[in-house]
């Protein structure tokens, strides 16, 4: 498979691991791996004033007791042990749902590579462009990982953030701490018996898949430790007779998977990495333009619609329709991120969607509650996904007319990249109130400056403040 005829998945990522160099990486795949890590870093900086931010860093720092902390937490002034840090980290990036996704592989790529990259280089003084060579080897092969599969893991009730995750964040801290080739493919083996993250939280709006990018992120640079020591792993992790697809999913993904390895180095699924426009499931997104679109080209009195109707994908149904009772009247701004009827109705009262839309307020108005329980869905047969999540908003007026809008591929997608402009207000809009706006610049300047950036430590200093 790949690079080396008939060997594992594992020792072909090993092998492009260990010798990609910063330097080889193209300009295109260094801006987009920027502007990934300043978004990141912007929902991180948000995220950490939340109340499972500051539940999530009390348990870590319990379970630290008196162990001494050196690790950065982004956007607050605590110092943990390195995998606390780590994970806490993740939490922070995925906490608000507005951080990246990877469509094709339907999954949160930044919010593990990076917390994984940042601790070590941290923890080691490494430079920005091993930074960058770590962040986008992360982001490589988890996404590659997801892609393979299309959509299944959702369909099996796994998160593929946390399942797949740990693989690129194991790949890059082995590569960042010096491993061979076959010790990065070792760390993948350890990695598949760390690999986590159920669905389970849509049905109540539970907080448990805020943990997984930070669990799978601190069991990355766990599982190269163990690699570092020749800790003995199973060498066929992805394909074997209980390998991650034949457990996770029962089917056979071994063909579609060496198909993605083999354009590693040629294709770089980081300029495919999503950028989201709203904080909400990416599976709610095109519904949201949807709606602004047609309430601002129709200038659409609530009061006069009767009824709406969204087609979506049938992968997509069971995160953000189902169950339809609780969709409709969402308990949480948690449970609000995942419900395509909240963000219609927010949406086509308010011709916006921003985290105002996710409070009690807006989540109690009258008039949005109503406008949800006229909200129905069907399945899509023109969706394109995985590759972008498509979505179709019917209105019927209380005069028998019939308004429509489709959006056949969400705004990030890599057929509509937001702009620079646009993900640099996205940080400023994030990070205030947190960080000065001295601050937020400088954090900015770093983060563009990482390929020259020799000494980590004001990059750390800026991260938290």
């Amino acid at each position: 498979m790949g690079r080396v005829s008939g060997a594992a998945a594992a020792r072909v990522i090993g092998e492009f691991a260990e010798e990609l160099d910063v330097a080889a990486l193209p300009e295109p795949v260094v801006h987009a791996a920027q502007s990934l890590i300043l978004d990141a870093v912007g929902t991180a900086v948000a995220a950490s004033r939340e109340d499972f931010a500051v539940r999530a860093e009390r348990a870590l720092t319990a379970l630290a007791g008196d162990a001494p902390g050196d690790a950065t937490v982004v956007g607050r002034s605590t110092r943990l042990p390195l995998r606390d840090a780590v994970t806490l980290n993740g939490v922070l990036v995925h906490g608000l749902d507005f951080d990246d996704t990877h469509p094709p592989a339907v999954l949160h790529p930044t919010a593990s590579a990076l917390p994984a990259v940042l601790g070590l280089a941290e923890r080691h003084g490494l430079t920005g462009g091993d930074i960058l060579l770590g962040y986008v080897l992360a982001v490589e092969v988890t996404t590659r990982l997801g892609a393979a599969a299309s959509g299944a893991f959702h369909l099996r009730g796994f998160h593929p953030t946390g399942v797949l995750g740990v693989f690129g964040a194991a790949v890059a801290a082995a590569r960042l701490t010096g491993l061979s080739a076959q010790g990065i493919a070792t760390a993948q083996g350890v990695a598949g018996s760390l690999a986590s993250g159920l669905l389970e939280f849509i049905g109540d709006g539970a907080w448990t898949k805020r943990l997984h990018p930070g669990w799978a992120a601190a069991s990355g640079i766990t599982a190269a430790a163990l690699a570092a020591e020749d800790f003995v792993a199973p060498d066929e992790i992805y394909e074997g007779r209980y390998g991650l697809y034949a457990s996770f999913l029962g089917t056979d993904h071994g063909a579609a998977l060496k198909a993605r390895l083999d354009t590693l180095g040629t294709v770089w699924e980081t300029r495919a990495v999503a950028v989201k426009p709203y904080p909400a499931c990416h599976f709610v997104h095109a519904f949201v333009d949807a709606a602004i679109a047609l309430a601002e080209r129709h200038d659409l009195d609530p009061e006069r619609i009767e009824q709406i109707h969204c087609l979506i994908a049938e992968e997509e149904i069971p995160s953000v329709f189902e169950p339809l009772p609780v969709k409709r009247r969402p308990r949480s701004a948690y449970e609000a991120q995942f419900s395509v009827p909240h963000a219609v109705a927010s949406a086509l009262t308010r011709r916006r969607f921003t985290r105002d839309e996710l409070t009690p307020a807006v989540r109690g108005d009258p008039v949005v509650r109503e406008l949800a329980r006229r909200t129905t869905y069907g399945p899509d047969p023109d969706s394109l996904f995985p590759r972008a999540f498509s979505g179709e908003v019917r209105i019927r007026l209380d005069d028998g007319s019939l308004v429509t809008h489709r959006e056949q591929v969400n705004r990030g997608a890599l057929e509509r990249p937001l702009s620079p402009a646009e993900i640099r207000a996205k940080f400023d809009a994030n990070i205030a109130g947190v960080l000065s706006p001295d601050g937020a610049d400088e954090l900015a300047r770093l983060v563009a400056a990482l390929p020259e950036l020799d000494d980590p430590a004001p990059l750390f200093a800026a991260l938290a403040p």
